[in-house]
């Protein structure tokens, strides 16, 4: 489970990065900031509604990102 989770998250900072976002951050990471900052608020409660069993979605991706979860361990502790 691990590994297709990894290959998701993969492909979804591909799909960022195509759309002009920062490589290493997720579509749905992106979505919270641009809720929080102001920008846009359309995309966080798209993507909150299609990941409706999760809640609050975008907001934990963008802690999730904050805590650098991502990463391998031995890089995390770097930060």
């Amino acid at each position: 489970m691990a590994y297709l989770k990894n290959v998701l998250i993969g492909v979804d900072q591909l799909l960022n990065t195509l759309f002009r976002g920062w490589p290493d951050e997720t579509l749905s990471s992106r979505c919270w900031r641009w809720h929080k900052d102001g920008v846009r608020h359309w995309p966080r409660r798209l993507v909150d509604t299609l990941f409706f069993w999760e809640k609050e979605h975008c907001r934990e991706s963008y802690e999730s990102e904050q805590l650098r979860r991502q990463m391998p361990p031995e890089l995390r502790a770097e930060l």
